[in-house]
Protein backbone atom coordinates (compact mmCIF):
# COMPACT_ATOMS: atom_id res chain seq x y z
CA UNK A 1 0.00 0.00 0.00
CA UNK A 2 1.31 3.63 -0.70
CA UNK A 3 0.86 6.36 1.43
CA UNK A 4 0.09 9.89 -0.17
CA UNK A 5 2.47 13.11 0.61
CA UNK A 6 -0.01 16.25 1.73
CA UNK A 7 1.46 19.32 1.41
CA UNK A 8 -0.39 22.30 3.06
CA UNK A 9 -0.06 25.75 1.99
CA UNK A 10 -1.77 27.02 4.70
CA UNK A 11 0.08 28.34 7.91
CA UNK A 12 3.72 28.09 9.15
CA UNK A 13 4.88 26.33 5.98
CA UNK A 14 3.54 28.63 3.58
CA UNK A 15 5.35 30.87 5.15
CA UNK A 16 8.32 29.04 5.28
CA UNK A 17 8.37 28.54 1.40
CA UNK A 18 8.04 31.91 1.16
CA UNK A 19 10.97 32.87 3.17
CA UNK A 20 12.74 29.95 1.19
CA UNK A 21 11.55 31.58 -2.09
CA UNK A 22 12.65 35.09 -1.55
CA UNK A 23 16.06 34.10 -0.45
CA UNK A 24 16.51 31.90 -3.29
CA UNK A 25 15.63 34.90 -5.74
CA UNK A 26 17.90 37.20 -3.62
CA UNK A 27 20.82 35.30 -4.66
CA UNK A 28 19.53 34.69 -8.11
CA UNK A 29 19.69 38.55 -8.57
CA UNK A 30 23.26 39.14 -6.65
CA UNK A 31 24.52 36.84 -8.73
CA UNK A 32 23.48 38.42 -11.89
CA UNK A 33 24.09 42.00 -10.70
CA UNK A 34 26.86 41.33 -8.48
CA UNK A 35 25.37 43.91 -5.87
CA UNK A 36 28.27 42.53 -2.90
CA UNK A 37 31.25 42.16 -4.44
CA UNK A 38 33.22 39.05 -3.02
CA UNK A 39 37.23 38.74 -3.63
CA UNK A 40 36.94 35.50 -4.93
CA UNK A 41 34.92 36.17 -8.95
CA UNK A 42 33.48 32.75 -8.56
CA UNK A 43 31.94 33.19 -5.61
CA UNK A 44 28.50 35.16 -7.10
CA UNK A 45 28.47 32.45 -9.37
CA UNK A 46 27.92 30.16 -6.81
CA UNK A 47 25.68 32.34 -5.02
CA UNK A 48 23.79 32.41 -8.41
CA UNK A 49 23.54 28.52 -8.17
CA UNK A 50 22.44 27.85 -5.06
CA UNK A 51 19.67 30.14 -5.79
CA UNK A 52 18.66 28.68 -8.93
CA UNK A 53 19.00 24.86 -6.47
CA UNK A 54 16.21 26.49 -3.91
CA UNK A 55 13.80 28.16 -6.27
CA UNK A 56 13.80 24.74 -8.24
CA UNK A 57 13.58 22.33 -5.25
CA UNK A 58 10.58 24.67 -4.17
CA UNK A 59 8.80 24.50 -7.41
CA UNK A 60 9.56 20.92 -8.67
CA UNK A 61 8.36 19.35 -4.93
CA UNK A 62 4.97 18.21 -6.39
CA UNK A 63 7.01 15.87 -8.38
CA UNK A 64 9.57 13.93 -6.02
CA UNK A 65 6.70 11.85 -4.99
CA UNK A 66 3.86 9.18 -6.93
CA UNK A 67 0.97 10.33 -5.13
CA UNK A 68 0.74 13.99 -4.22
CA UNK A 69 -2.26 16.41 -2.63
CA UNK A 70 -1.26 20.13 -2.33
CA UNK A 71 -4.39 22.31 -0.78
CA UNK A 72 -5.10 25.66 0.35
CA UNK A 73 -8.62 27.39 1.40
CA UNK A 74 -9.63 28.19 -2.65
CA UNK A 75 -8.94 24.98 -4.20
CA UNK A 76 -6.73 21.60 -4.23
CA UNK A 77 -4.18 20.01 -6.35
CA UNK A 78 -4.34 15.59 -6.42
CA UNK A 79 -2.06 13.51 -8.30
CA UNK A 80 -2.18 9.96 -7.75
CA UNK A 81 -0.52 7.57 -10.11
CA UNK A 82 -0.04 10.08 -12.98
CA UNK A 83 2.40 12.51 -14.01
CA UNK A 84 -0.06 15.32 -14.02
CA UNK A 85 -2.38 15.84 -11.60
CA UNK A 86 -5.67 17.39 -11.27
CA UNK A 87 -5.96 21.34 -10.00
CA UNK A 88 -9.53 21.68 -8.68
CA UNK A 89 -11.57 24.86 -7.02
CA UNK A 90 -13.28 24.35 -4.06
CA UNK A 91 -16.17 26.24 -5.29
CA UNK A 92 -16.78 23.82 -8.45
CA UNK A 93 -17.24 20.94 -6.52
CA UNK A 94 -21.03 20.01 -6.26
CA UNK A 95 -20.92 16.84 -4.04
CA UNK A 96 -18.14 14.15 -3.37
CA UNK A 97 -18.19 10.40 -2.40
CA UNK A 98 -15.81 7.86 -1.07
CA UNK A 99 -17.28 4.51 -1.34
CA UNK A 100 -15.05 0.82 -2.77
CA UNK A 101 -11.73 3.17 -2.22
CA UNK A 102 -13.05 5.28 -4.94
CA UNK A 103 -13.17 9.24 -4.90
CA UNK A 104 -15.74 10.83 -6.96
CA UNK A 105 -15.84 14.80 -7.26
CA UNK A 106 -18.76 15.86 -9.24
CA UNK A 107 -18.06 19.37 -10.84
CA UNK A 108 -20.24 22.07 -11.20
CA UNK A 109 -20.58 22.03 -15.31
CA UNK A 110 -21.69 18.20 -15.17
CA UNK A 111 -17.41 17.01 -15.00
CA UNK A 112 -16.98 14.23 -13.08
CA UNK A 113 -13.93 13.09 -11.86
CA UNK A 114 -13.22 9.28 -10.20
CA UNK A 115 -9.59 9.03 -8.49
CA UNK A 116 -9.05 5.02 -7.64
CA UNK A 117 -7.34 4.81 -4.22
CA UNK A 118 -6.96 0.89 -4.52
CA UNK A 119 -3.56 1.13 -3.93
CA UNK A 120 -3.84 3.86 -1.32
CA UNK A 121 -3.30 3.75 2.90
CA UNK A 122 -6.89 3.74 4.09
CA UNK A 123 -5.93 6.62 6.56
CA UNK A 124 -4.69 8.79 3.91
CA UNK A 125 -7.45 8.08 1.65
CA UNK A 126 -9.64 8.96 4.83
CA UNK A 127 -7.85 11.95 5.37
CA UNK A 128 -8.30 13.38 1.22
CA UNK A 129 -12.23 12.84 1.88
CA UNK A 130 -12.22 15.27 5.13
CA UNK A 131 -10.13 17.58 3.00
CA UNK A 132 -12.74 17.62 0.56
CA UNK A 133 -15.36 17.51 3.29
CA UNK A 134 -14.08 20.54 5.51
CA UNK A 135 -13.27 22.70 2.60
CA UNK A 136 -16.52 22.70 0.28
CA UNK A 137 -19.68 23.33 0.79
CA UNK A 138 -20.80 20.51 -1.44
CA UNK A 139 -22.98 17.47 -0.01
CA UNK A 140 -21.58 13.97 0.66
CA UNK A 141 -23.18 11.63 -1.61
Amino acid sequence: MKRIHFGNLTGKSRWIMILLSIIGLLLILNGMFEYLVFENPKTNKYLNAIGFLIVFGINSQMFWYRNYVQWNKRGIFIRIKSFLGKNITFKDIKSYELSNKILTLKLTYGNKIEIDLNHIVETDALKLHDIISKNTMARNV
